[in-house]
């Protein structure tokens, strides 16, 4: 076991016998002087097949997908970026593994935040990059933060649920009505007013789906895509979703993004790219 893992083990071990972190990782973490990205592994998911994003099985180099989570910190609070695929609440009997059909999760995420210092009581700001049940999971344990959503997001999470709806349970989204929240019309959102953290309103996978664009110092500038693709391969191949109710909103989303990548020389960070996820840094590593 390595020094740089004690931390997340001791994290866990205290979460699964009292179901909080130890009190040395719920120390406030020191102010900062330059933006960080902490990537949080918060499972994986085995797709039955591809045919929902229009893809073969041989046109496609790995089938899986990572599931990651991410803290976004700056010098002037914090920002929440999705939250999972399987709640912490499901970790109650400390059984590990957690598996929901397709899903795998191996760690909670609360002991991974608590490990780098972290609590939902310091994230100052939460978004989500779409309402979809992969990225919600655990939205409602920061209910306190302050929520950035889009309205086109936002009105089908808070409305009841109809037959059919691809809006998960209304429990993952607990609190959140009551949260101080920013709502966009369907805009961008400089989120600590420096450029360095910018939402990016991207609609078409949801009607409010958004991506996230960073400027890190050392590291450069990063676009994290949510799920405006999957799979680079529906780039190759030029390819979107089937299942996406606005498929020519998506089509737009990604020429925009793609422009705008290019322009500001960026990284294009497709969230769910196993290949890639596999070999990006984990928490209390991270990127700055």
């Amino acid at each position: 076991m390595s020094i740089r893992t004690m931390p997340y083990i001791l994290a866990v071990v205290a979460f699964m016998a009292f179901g909080f972190p130890p009190t040395n990782a719920q120390q406030k973490p020191q102010p900062l002087q330059s933006l960080r990205l902490y990537v949080l592994d918060c499972g994986i998911i085995t797709p039955p097949n591809v045919d929902n994003y229009g893809l073969k099985p041989n046109e496609v180099a790995d089938t899986r997908m990572v599931t990651p989570c991410f803290l976004i910190a700056h010098p002037r609070g914090t920002l929440m970026w999705d939250t999972g695929e399987i709640p912490d609440s499901a970790f109650k009997d400390g059984a590990s593994p957690q598996k929901l059909n397709n899903y795998t999760v191996d760690r909670p995420l609360l002991p991974q935040l608590a490990a780098i210092g972290y609590t939902p009581a310091n994230i100052t700001y939460m978004a989500l990059s779409h309402y979809h049940g992969d990225h919600v999971a655990n939205a409602s344990l920061f209910a306190k933060s302050t929520w950035i959503v889009q309205k086109g997001d936002r009105d089908p999470i808070l409305a009841p649920r109809s037959a059919g709806s691809r809006v998960p349970d209304p429990k993952f989204f607990e609190g959140l009505a009551d949260s101080k929240t920013v709502v966009l019309n369907g805009e961008d959102h400089d989120v600590f007013g420096d450029g360095a953290v910018v939402i990016k309103f991207t609609p078409g996978h949801t009607p409010g789906h958004q991506s996230l664009f960073l400027k890190l110092a050392n590291t450069g500038n990063v676009l994290l895509s949510g799920d405006l693709y999957h799979y680079p391969e529906e780039i190759t191949y030029k390819k979107v979703p089937v299942t996406d109710p606005n498929r020519e909103q998506t089509a737009k989303s990604r020429e925009m993004i793609e422009e705008f990548v290019k322009q500001n020389h960026a990284q294009l960070w497709i969230q769910h790219d196993y290949n890639a996820g596999i070999k990006r840094k984990i928490a209390p590593e991270f990127y700055d």
